[in-house]
């Protein structure tokens, strides 16, 4: 650890001698950092002006096995459990959307409530939602079949990729 420590303090001299010897250095000048120009996640929609299916797209949604995703578990922002994907459908205007098993007590009294995918990603073996809060989940109504078909476990989709 201390020769890391020494090897970067060293470096670090190195360079600030090098600039003050070519003249460039000058106490008005700051380090310049590079940002991301990944759009940030969570529950803010007036600092995003994208759309769902636009955040979702900047995302990088990779392939991934609709079977894969069946018992997965979604979290919240605070890594809690929010429920388990239970089927994957797609809705009569085309619309991939999750079947998730929201609220109940250790999955018992678990009403289901469609999410759609552009408001989720995956980060491992779980799913998070990005740009859908809790109280949302709350108010959604219970998920109906109306008309919906559902994907066979052997079905690809796309999915956006989740960071915390």
């Amino acid at each position: 650890m201390i020769g890391r420590l020494t090897a970067i303090g060293l470096a670090i001299g190195v360079m600030a001698a090098a600039q003050a010897a070519a003249g460039t250095a000058s106490a008005d000048e700051s380090f310049v950092l590079a940002q991301a120009m990944l759009p940030p996640t969570g529950m803010e929609p007036e600092k995003k002006p994208m759309t769902p299916a636009a955040r979702m797209q900047a995302r990088f949604p990779q392939p991934v096995r609709v079977g894969d995703l069946i018992s997965l578990p979604l979290l919240d922002d605070s890594s809690c459990t929010l429920g388990h994907v239970r089927e994957v459908v797609r809705t009569a205007d085309d619309k991939i959307e999750l079947i998730v098993a929201y609220g109940g007590l250790l999955g018992w009294g678990a009403r289901p409530v469609a999410v759609p995918i552009e408001v989720v990603g995956i980060q491992g073996r779980e799913l998070a939602s990005l740009d859908m809060p809790r109280s949302e989940y709350a108010a959604a109504p219970t998920w109906r079949n109306a008309g919906a078909q559902a994907l066979p476990d052997d079905a690809m989709i796309k999915i956006a990729l989740a960071r915390r």
